[in-house]
């Protein structure tokens, strides 16, 4: 429970406190590490509990995989998925395959995640697609982007992420025709996109911020600190990533419109609804987009502030500058 809220240290002292821990335990603290970004520790404890004589099971190199992926050890991970069978007799899962083709896409080897995706024992799972469609827009592949959100829209033609996500990388490469294709299918098949939001809670009250939000009472403080943070932030050399504003408009109106993406009006509103030094937990629906987080970082180090922004993938801890993924997510 404290891992998932984004407080690592109160899960670590009750874990100290424990007087058993059984595999369960040892799980959760592996899996927290790696979600917080710290992929060593949850390696290092991976092997603790081996010392103590705890057996891993399943759930545990779902665990630890993922620490690799969230740390980029794409060699430990290879290793992990090879010998778990063989040293410890487990099967691998579905699961475990999703995890190995998360791994080699965000260490930028597609063509090994399509081949793992097609060599699997059993049907793959939608997100081990929803991966490789990521790692595309990432990569700029639209070969492998196609072959990922086709196989997607197949299992599941309701699955506007798919939908999105293609046309975005069509926006990318400037192939408004495509995009404009892409979007009419998604109306011919009646498909609703899920809006993103973000939200914050303050004083026991929860806040919450879509992109060019126009309903929350504040949100003239709110743009006010955000005008007033750009400006500090390209002093300091932020230039605005126009790849993730996907709308074919002037370049002026894109800066805008990044600067009034949910995360970002969130972490306005927590600046200035709470007191100096202050440290400000987020929560997003959908995952953090480049711009917000080389923002996050900036805004980190002008505020003095910790910002911890918890995304769908994973927590992002926001000191000074930088991030606990080290930009690698």
């Amino acid at each position: 429970m404290y891992c998932k809220c984004g407080n690592l240290d109160d899960a670590c002292k009750l874990f100290d406190d424990m007087h058993r821990r059984d595999v369960v335990a040892w799980n959760a603290m592996i899996s927290g590490y790696a979600q917080h970004g710290q992929g060593g520790k949850a390696i290092k404890f991976f092997g603790k509990m081996k010392d103590e004589g705890v057996q891993p099971d399943w759930i545990t190199f779902v665990a630890v995989l993922t620490a690799c992926i969230h740390t980029g050890l794409c060699d430990f991970g290879m290793q992990c998925f090879e010998t778990m069978q063989e040293v410890y007799g487990i099967e691998p899962r579905v699961d475990h395959y999703s995890c190995m083709v998360d791994l080699l896409c965000r260490a930028g080897l597609l063509g090994r995640a399509v081949n793992m995706i097609r060599s699997m024992p059993f049907e793959p799972h939608l997100s081990a697609y929803g991966t490789l469609l990521t790692a595309c827009r990432i990569y700029k592949n639209l070969e492998f982007a196609e072959f990922a959100a086709g196989k997607l829209i197949e299992q599941d033609p309701q699955n506007a992420g798919a939908y999105v996500q293609l046309a975005n990388i069509y926006a990318i490469a400037n192939g408004w025709a495509d995009v404009s294709r892409v979007r009419r299918w998604m109306k011919e098949n009646a498909v609703v996109k899920t809006p993103g939001y973000s939200w914050i809670e303050i004083k026991g009250v929860r806040h919450e911020f879509r992109s060019n939000d126009r309903l929350h009472p504040q949100l003239d403080f709110i743009h006010d600190k955000l005008d007033r943070l750009e400006e500090l932030m390209k002093a300091m050399g932020y230039i605005p990533d126009l790849d993730f504003a996907l709308h074919d408009v002037e370049e002026s109106l894109k800066s805008q419109m990044l600067m009034r993406h949910s995360e970002k009006l969130a972490i306005a509103f927590g600046l200035i609804s709470s007191p100096p030094g202050m440290s400000l937990r987020i929560f997003k629906n959908l995952r953090v987009c480049r711009d917000c987080h080389n923002a996050a970082k900036l805004i980190s180090k002008i505020e003095d502030r910790e910002i911890i922004l918890r995304d769908t993938t994973r927590f992002h801890h926001f000191r000074g500058g930088s991030c606990s993924c080290r930009d690698y997510w």
